[in-house]
This record gives C-alpha cells, sequence and structure tokens, in this order.
C-alpha cells in the first residue's frame, strides 16, 4: 500500500501535468505558428472518417458486463483473453518490441524548431482555419488534428497525466451512452492507477502513448524520443496484454524532426482541433461553463481534448454526448 501511494504521490508531482504551466503553453487558442515543411509542398488534406485501416486487431476482450457495444479500435492489439494473473487485463502478456530510430542523426536535417501545437477557437459550428491548415501540414507526418471531410462526427480524447479520481465517472458515462474515447496516458499513470487504465482497455477504448516521463520533444534527441515511446508501449505490453499505435506530444509540442520519428516508428501523432483551460484543478468553473465552453466549439471533424483531472468535465460530460447527437454529430473511435 505504501509503495501504491508513492506511485500517486510522485505521478501528482511529476505530471500534474498535463496540468500545469507547460501543459497551460500547449493550448494555445490563436497563435499561427505552425511547422515549414523542407519540401515546402502541403500534403493533401486527410479525410479521417474514409481512412480504412490496414492494421487488424487480435480478438477484443469484450468481456460480459464490460464494453458491450463499444467497438474495439482496429488498431489496438489485444492478448489472448485467458484470466491470466500476469497482466492487470487477465489478457496475455503481448512480446515487448523496440522502437526503430530512422536517421537517429538527424542528417536529413529536418527543423529541429519547438513549435506548439495551435488550433484556433471554433465558432458556428465552423473548424478553425488555423486546424484546416495545421492538418494539411500534418497529414504529411500521419499526423492528425482534424477530420476535413464536412462529416459531423467527433473523436473524444483525453489527457491523463495523474488520476485525480474523475476517469472512472467519465469511463462510466462512456459506458452508459456507448461512446469511444483515446486516453493518452503517462508511464507513472499507468503504474499508479492501474485499475483504471485496464477499465479503458475492457471497455473498448484507445489508450494512447503519452510518453514516458513528458519531456518537450523539440529538447531530447531521436533515440531519446523512442525510448520515451518504448517505455510506455512495453510496459502495456507486459503488464496490460496491449498496445496501441497513437501518440500525443506532451505539452502538445514538438519539431519536425519529432513528427518525423513518432510517423517512422509507426504511430499516429493526434492533435486536437478543439479545447480549453481543463486542466488546472483549483480554478475549476463549473458543470455549466464546462458545457457551454465544449459544446460552443464542436464542429464537423472535430478531435476534441479534454482533460481526465477536471470534475468539471467529468460532470458535464453526459450532457455534452446528449447534445452533440442532438446536433446530429457522432463519436467515433480514432481511425
Amino acid at each position: 500500500m505504501k509503495k501504491f501511494l508513492c506511485l500517486i504521490l510522485a505521478g501528482i508531482l511529476l505530471f500534474s501535468a498535463c496540468g500545469n504551466k507547460n501543459e497551460s503553453d500547449s493550448i494555445t487558442e490563436s497563435t499561427t505558428e505552425t511547422i515549414t515543411s523542407t519540401t515546402n509542398e502541403l500534403t493533401e488534406t486527410t479525410h479521417l472518417s474514409d481512412t480504412t485501416d490496414a492494421t487488424e486487431a487480435t480478438e477484443a476482450p469484450n468481456p460480459e458486463g464490460m464494453g458491450s457495444g463499444i467497438k474495439e479500435n482496429k488498431k489496438s492489439i489485444y492478448g489472448k483473453k485467458t484470466g491470466t494473473k500476469e497482466t492487470y487485463t487477465g489478457l496475455e502478456p503481448l512480446p515487448e518490441t523496440t522502437i526503430p530510430v530512422v536517421d537517429k542523426d538527424n542528417l536529413k536535417g529536418l527543423s529541429e524548431k519547438e513549435t506548439g501545437h495551435s488550433y484556433g477557437v471554433s465558432k458556428n459550428g465552423v473548424p478553425h482555419e488555423i486546424s484546416v491548415n495545421n492538418q494539411k501540414i500534418y497529414g504529411k507526418y500521419n499526423a492528425i488534428c482534424l477530420d476535413t471531410s464536412g462529416k459531423k462526427v467527433i473523436y473524444l480524447t483525453f489527457d491523463c497525466g495523474y488520476e485525480n479520481g474523475c476517469t472512472n465517472k467519465i469511463l462510466d458515462v462512456l459506458k452508459e451512452k456507448q461512446v469511444p474515447a483515446a486516453f493518452f496516458v503517462t508511464l507513472p499513470y499507468l503504474e499508479s492507477a492501474p485499475e483504471v487504465a485496464s477499465r479503458m482497455i475492457l471497455e473498448g477504448h484507445v489508450v494512447g502513448n503519452h510518453s514516458d516521463t513528458h519531456p518537450n520533444f523539440s529538447t531530447i534527441s531521436r533515440t531519446e524520443m523512442a525510448k520515451e515511446i518504448e517505455n510506455v508501449d512495453n510496459y502495456l505490453r507486459t503488464h496490460f496484454g496491449y498496445s496501441s499505435s497513437y501518440f500525443r506530444f506532451p505539452q502538445g509540442v514538438y519539431s519536425e524532426s519529432a513528427l518525423d520519428l513518432v510517423n517512422n516508428a509507426g504511430y499516429t501523432s493526434v492533435f486536437w482541433s478543439s479545447a480549453y483551460a481543463d486542466w488546472d484543478v483549483n480554478n475549476l468553473k463549473g458543470k455549466q461553463y464546462a458545457f457551454d465552453t465544449v459544446t460552443s466549439r464542436l464542429h464537423p471533424g472535430c478531435v476534441l481534448l479534454l482533460h481526465a483531472v477536471s470534475q468539471d468535465n467529468a460532470d458535464a460530460l453526459g450532457d455534452i454526448i446528449d447534445y452533440a447527437r442532438k446536433e446530429g454529430y457522432e463519436f467515433r473511435q480514432l481511425p
């Protein structure tokens, strides 16, 4: 028990996280800076809802009483459901893997300039032009921030730097409403809240990679980047019998070199097109504020970022889902 409490405390101190000044710096609503491709060419816009999944998962667990109705993400990999005591989920452990470090010295000369993801505030149900332009650039690196197909779809995502007692309620709402989501977790989160992470997996949600130590990826080497990703993936594989190919940059900070490394490692970098300042648990503004802010910024193809530490988000989530569906939106798993 003492060890468990120490892990929780360590997680809070190190990763308040997705709730500290660094995280607030990542929620840039109006800046327009984006990376500049070395080729000065913008790739064609990615239509996420039209994407065909190439990677098939093993048979999803979907045990009785958990996850029924929520289709597991096709890019997630599950160990066989045997009820083993070796993992928190009862799924057989998956083999550990090594993240390849392509061009470890960045001989291609890709930009290593620190860039904070920006998205602009969507109004009147229209994606902000910053998100539209970002998606054109991100598409080159298999990264997503917006589905530009024009379809009224929402991809619900949560960042989890530490457990604040709200995530089980969020999972209860998602289960009741039959809505899939993606939870981006750090290694300390997995170590300190394994039961919650197990629910995410067994109830059909994506558990995405948010790095081991939550560093600024523009300031570390490509080898260190790969290790940050690898540590989380291997912990998921050995302790949960699970793996996914989705990554979210800590603080939303990246470089062109980092985007390239993550892409070559076989991961989809997931940014967002809508968010708000919800990470500061000492500055909560209530359920109604959360509802009004989130619903006023919805738009077709929305990749919505919320922080699971917020009680406001947990309290408002059911109403947000009901409102979005009434407006004709469909919640989908990440492509």
